[in-house]
């Protein structure tokens, strides 16, 4: 692995008898192992050099650094690298050799100090940073916890409570906060970093500045009693948020034993948790996540050309409903310029009304001043005709799923925009060479497919057709990039990809209601399992309306795999459609929160009859197990076939497109990542099984049968491009 990287540090030392030490490692400066190898060399190096006074430690190209390098966790979990020997880089290097130093030192912090990199920070003597730069330990958003003594000197510099909180929720902090909190001794601006910190170094040596080892710094640690308090409150907080998780739980364990038995036993129990939660399931998804969202616009035969995405400026979006003015709300906050068209000036005042509505709820959060709402709703304007649209350098239609309407849209954007201009179509349920039928720009079609709400939700769906031209595709990832989503590119199908992977999502939750499985209890287990919702309080939420127009879909479509039930046509029938009614699977009362209602019992005997399906003892008390398997297998084996098809690039998109479109827990790594954990034969072998008891809806597709039978994952593993923690 480190022969690649070719990470180092240099050794350069001024008339002043100051060694700076800067960190080489593109793009980010992360401390691969031969990064660290050669830190440890520089510094012995300046503290055998006697015309070497103090040290300053810094990282090329205005970045301190990003951390561990993640590339080297995969060769460390699977064996193929050797893991350095237990507490090498926490005690030896950071403890032994920097903090212990006979020279004093102080970290020149620029851009940012994240994980590892504020680790080493936390080591020197002193530490200065620029007002902007970015500081924190974000290491259990993969799955493990700092490593390099970060759990001990953290709360050394700034208390127990905020230290757990920023490792907790791996928020970094801004040098200006990280001054106020004693994370940082000084803030200055980026050109007098450098100066001001070897002037600092010297001043401690001269001991006009103090000289502190911050392993063993004590007055802001609270007093054992409350601090076992707030340990306490720490662990519960923790297990509401993430029942499912426990390194979590070990960091709180780690840091309260540097509280109790001491600092150095401190580094020892983080050593060894460090090395234990490398290798654990949670890691492995969660750094298979990390390189699976970086992948996602890694598209063959498209971004390989070296064709240059060209300069989209201003957009114009079409229907200011809830996704239209979601999009535009999503382009003006990233500064583009947006044109927002509709039919009449009441629907216009509307749109344009729920874009100020959006901003506005940033405001009241405190996320956005009143200053910068001005200047960001003053990127939109709204227009009832096309004349305008000369100039777009992009459109995005918005509007309700007609194709008729659709067509005719489409057919007057290629009069009125320029040849040049992006023509995209938000449709999820229509087929996009449908829409371009009647024009000659099929070319420049493409979809754009955004997740409700759509200035919140992380995915975009770009979907392209047979004839969708690469440039097009390479300036829709660069757009989406933009806008702060992650893109996929997909192919051309009902559903794409998300929609269509998730369809037997609500299908099997029919069918276990309809053989007598509580609906109360699906949601219960499947929630249990780590989905944001389950199935039920899901339909509720989108409103059954779009339900039963995006199943009606899959039923043309499908019909050999859909489960025809008439529970939700029958609640429809009553004016019960979800949530905006107050009635759906769940009552809501005024604040939409949502309780079991008992009324339900009677739809369910109703639609039970309808299907000939009666009550089978079984499935009235099947296992937790047996309910994540057969609701998540059949959507499994739909994912098998989006990707057997083409649809998608590669399996890992269809990760990413699980965890950011449907919420599926990415500690678990994503749909095909968690089937391979379980492996392809033993998904296959349950749903033959229940083909057989059950019928055809649960049928493995051949890909899938083809997998199970060589003992083949479904998913080839992530490419590990260059990055950090």
């Amino acid at each position: 692995m480190g022969s690649k990287n070719n990470g180092r540090t240099t050794l350069e030392v001024g008339v002043d008898g100051v060694a700076v030490i800067t960190i080489i490692n593109p793009p980010v400066n992360s401390l691969s192992p031969d990064v660290l190898y050669s830190l440890k060399e520089s510094y012995d190096k300046a503290l055998q050099r006697d015309d070497v006074k103090a040290i300053v430690v810094t990282g090329a190209n205005g970045k301190f650094s990003g951390g561990f390098d993640i590339t080297s966790f995969d060769g460390m979990q699977s064996g193929k690298v050797e893991q350095p020997k237990l507490g090498f880089v926490s005690v030896e290097i950071v403890s032994d050799t920097l903090e212990a130093a006979k020279k004093p030192s102080v970290a020149a912090i620029d851009g940012l100090a994240l994980g590892g990199g504020l680790e080493v920070a936390m080591a020197c003597h002193a530490r200065i940073s620029t007002p902007t730069a970015q500081l924190g330990l974000p290491e259990l958003q993969l799955g493990v916890i700092p490593g390099f003594g970060g759990t001990q000197r953290l709360p050394r510099l700034v208390g127990l409570t905020k230290s757990l909180e920023m490792m907790l929720t791996s928020k970094p902090v801004k040098g200006e906060e990280a001054l106020g909190l004693g994370l940082v001794n000084a803030v200055v601006s980026s050109h007098e970093l450098i100066e001001t910190a070897r002037w600092w170094a010297l001043d401690i040596l001269a001991r006009r500045k103090p000289w502190v080892a911050t392993l063993y710094k004590t007055e802001k640690l609270e007093p054992l009693g409350e601090a076992r308090e707030i340990f306490n409150f720490a662990r519960a907080q923790a297990r509401k948020r993430a029942p499912n998780l426990k390194h979590p739980l070990v960091c709180i364990d780690v840091i309260e034993e540097g509280i109790v038995a001491g600092p150095r036993a401190g580094l020892w129990k983080e050593a060894e948790a460090f090395q234990v939660l490398l290798k654990s399931d949670t890691c492995k998804s969660l750094v298979h996540i990390f390189f699976a969202m970086r992948g996602t616009s890694k598209v063959p035969g498209i971004t390989d050309r070296g064709l240059m995405p060209r300069q989209v400026r201003k957009v114009a979006v079409l229907g200011g409903g809830l996704m239209g003015s979601g999009i535009a709300t999503a382009l003006i906050l990233s500064n583009y310029t947006v044109i927002l068209k509709e039919v009449n000036e009441k629907f216009l005042e509307a749109g344009i009304g729920r874009v100020k509505a959006n901003l506005q709820s940033r405001v009241k959060k405190g996320k956005m001043s009143q200053e910068k709402f001005e200047k960001t709703i003053s990127l939109l304007s709204g227009v009832l005709d096309y004349e305008s649209f000369r100039d777009v350098d992009m459109v995005i239609e918005a509007v309700i799923e007609n194709v008729s309407l659709k067509q005719q849209i489409f057919a007057d954007l290629e009069k009125f925009c320029s040849p040049h201009c992006i023509l995209a179509s938000n449709t999820s349920t229509i087929d996009l060479s449908l829409i371009g039928e009647r024009t000659k720009s099929q070319d420049r079609i493409v979809g754009a497919h955004f997740f409700s709400p759509a200035h919140v939700m992380p995915l975009l769906e770009i979907v392209r057709t047979k004839q969708t031209s690469p440039q097009i595709i390479v300036d829709m990832l660069d757009v989406g990039k933009k806008i702060k989503k992650t893109p996929i590119v997909v192919g051309n199908c009902t559903g794409f990809a998300v929609n269509r992977m998730f369809f037997p999502y609500t299908q099997l939750g029919l069918f276990l209601v309809e053989r007598g499985t509580d609906v109360y209890r699906i949601d219960q287990v499947i929630t249990k399992f780590g989905m944001p919702m389950g199935p039920f309080r899901l339909a509720d939420l989108v409103g059954f309306g779009v339900a039963i127009a995006s199943g009606m879909q899959f039923i043309e479509n499908f019909p050999e795999r859909t489960y025809k039930s008439m529970l939700v046509p029958l609640m429809q029938e009553d004016k019960r459609t979800g949530e905006a009614t107050r009635k759906g699977f769940y009552s809501y009362n005024n604040n939409r929160k949502p309780s079991p209602d008992p009324e339900l019992y009677k739809y369910i005997e109703k639609s039970r009859s309808i299907s000939g399906v009666a009550v089978d003892p079984k499935f009235v008390k099947l296992s937790d197990k047996d309910i994540v398997e057969m609701i998540f297998f059949p959507v499994v084996n739909e994912t098998c076939r989006v990707l057997a098809e083409g649809i998608a690039v590669k399996g890992a998109d269809l990760d990413i497109a699980s965890v950011m479109g449907m919420g599926f827990p990415p500690y678990r790594g994503g749909i095909m990542f968690w089937a391979d954990s379980l492996g392809s034969n033993y998904i296959y072998c349950r749903l033959e099984e229940w083909t057989k008891m059950y019928g055809e809806f649960f049928k493995p597709c051949a890909f899938l049968a083809e997998m199970a039978a060589k003992g083949a994952p479904l998913s080839a593993p992530v490419e590990q491009a260059k990055s950090r923690l």
